[in-house]
């Protein structure tokens, strides 16, 4: 009798053992699922400075913020859709809300460097971009500087924050102007 006890509890102990591990796997395997469902819904848009992406919006949107328009901007077009353009490098996000306020949806916009191939050179503290597609040449790229932007006395770059601002409202002003000047 004490062996058959003994058989009991190891078939017991098994089972229990074979159970935990179930559960165990059972939990890791939704909560794997739950992070990833997460991180594929967080997905952010990623744009190219210079460059454009399309954005379906979703139904009843009335409201749509940008939160750096130095960053990224967005225009409205028929039919649910919604240019998203990089206009300086960074993250920003982008709130889409209905009549009411209430928030349908929020997304991240990171705008990365051009993809196309360039070439930067570096002067001292200068800096200038090419173009290479195929034959290289000179490209506007923001934070782009030349000799005249660098103190004489020290060999430092003057002011270089003022100086990326003011180069990003100027290329904002002139992009507006030629799509003012399109829509006639």
């Amino acid at each position: 009798m004490t062996a058959l006890c003994v058989r009991g509890r190891a078939a017991h102990s098994s089972v229990h053992w074979l159970v935990h591990w179930l559960v165990y796997w059972l939990l890791a395997g939704l909560v794997l699922a739950a992070v990833a469902s997460r991180a594929f819904a967080a997905e952010p848009i990623a744009v190219s400075i210079d460059q454009a992406t399309i954005l379906k919006l979703p139904e009843r949107a009335a409201t749509v913020v940008i939160g750096d328009p130095l960053i990224a901007d967005l225009s409205l077009q028929p039919g649910g859709l919604a240019i998203v353009t990089g206009k300086g490098y960074g993250a920003t996000n982008v709130v889409v809300m209905d009549r009411s306020g209430a928030v349908l949806m929020e997304k991240m916009i990171e705008v990365k460097g051009p993809d196309e191939p360039i070439v930067v050179v570096y002067r001292g503290s200068t800096r200038q971009t090419y173009s290479c597609t195929p034959d290289c040449s000179p490209r506007v790229t923001l934070g782009d500087t030349s000799k005249d932007d660098v103190d004489k006395e020290t060999g430092l770059p003057t002011s270089y924050f003022d100086k990326m601002l003011n180069q990003s409202v100027t290329r904002n002003t002139q992009a507006m102007a030629a799509g003012a000047g399109g829509s006639r």
